[in-house]
């Protein structure tokens, strides 16, 4: 009987570490999505889509899906729970949580950004006064103009070797949005790859009215990648909304499109592995 007993109690603490690492490795990694949802509806809007669709495709994909609007949590402390780091609709504004963003992507961390995350435009309420996550981060420097309405467009899959951008066809039709271009050309930075660029069968992109909400001719990278980081930057981000209706109801998903929602998750992925 003692033998018996004996074997039982081995058996159970060579199971049950077994279960444990199972359990865990079913949970693979660990995403947190940092959000501020205030002052623009569209913004509020994506955010309000985002964060049911992370959490269906983390029951899907067998990882773990956080968000917070709490801007303190991002520090040291904190982070290091996480594998991925999520910005939806804005960027870190105090210099302490700065400083612990950066120390985090230095030392391996990942983020994936979308639409405003990256926006900085001087004067305006969010000020050009981060120069590593503006210039050298992401690249872009600061917002320069956008389309408008907010329209779907044509998006040419520049690289597709890339593992976000994994089966792709060569264009695809986005969901609406409004397009930003930005300060500096990405094609002259060699640390960074493009991935997504608008193509010219868009144009003309954007209804106005004002005529330079237009744009009939260039080149706009959409979704990039910094080759020194972890990184990945979707301009998808802003819905439609009935402004002039005066309703101000939403009118279009950012995730109405199956081969961008496929690309989105495919970077989740990608930067999680």
């Amino acid at each position: 009987m003692k033998h018996h007993l004996t074997a039982k109690i081995l058996t159970f603490f060579l199971v049950v570490p077994m279960l444990l690492s199972a359990q865990k490795n079913a949970l693979g990694f660990r995403a947190v999505a940092f959000f501020t949802a205030r002052n623009d509806l569209a913004h509020i809007s994506f955010v309000r889509e985002a964060t049911p669709w992370f959490a269906k495709m983390a029951d899907k994909h067998h990882f773990v899906f956080d968000t917070t609007s709490d801007w303190h949590n991002l520090n040291p402390a904190f982070l290091v729970n996480y594998q991925v780091v999520i910005f939806l609709d804005t960027r870190p504004e105090a210099p302490e949580q700065r400083k612990a963003f950066q120390q985090y992507m230095d030392n391996g961390g990942a983020w994936m950004g979308f639409h405003f995350a990256g926006f900085a435009l001087t004067p305006s309420d969010f000020n050009q006064d981060w120069d590593w996550y503006h210039d050298t981060f992401l690249g872009s420097g600061s917002y320069v103009s956008n389309t408008w309405r907010p329209t779907a467009a044509v998006l040419r899959t520049e690289d597709r070797k890339h593992p976000a951008t994994r089966r792709l066809p060569k264009t695809f039709r986005s969901a609406p949005n409004e397009w930003y271009r930005w300060e500096h050309d990405l094609r002259d930075n060699p640390d960074i790859r493009i991935l997504l660029s608008i193509d010219p069968a868009s144009f003309p992109l954007g209804t106005g009215p004002k005529p330079h909400e237009i744009w009939h001719s260039g080149y706009y990278p959409v979704v990039w990648t910094n080759t020194r980081y972890r990184m990945i930057y979707f301009n998808m981000g802003h819905n439609d909304m009935d402004y002039d209706g005066g309703t101000n109801r939403t009118l279009s998903s950012t995730f109405s499109s199956r081969k961008q929602n496929r690309l989105i998750l495919q970077s989740l992925l990608w930067l999680g592995k």
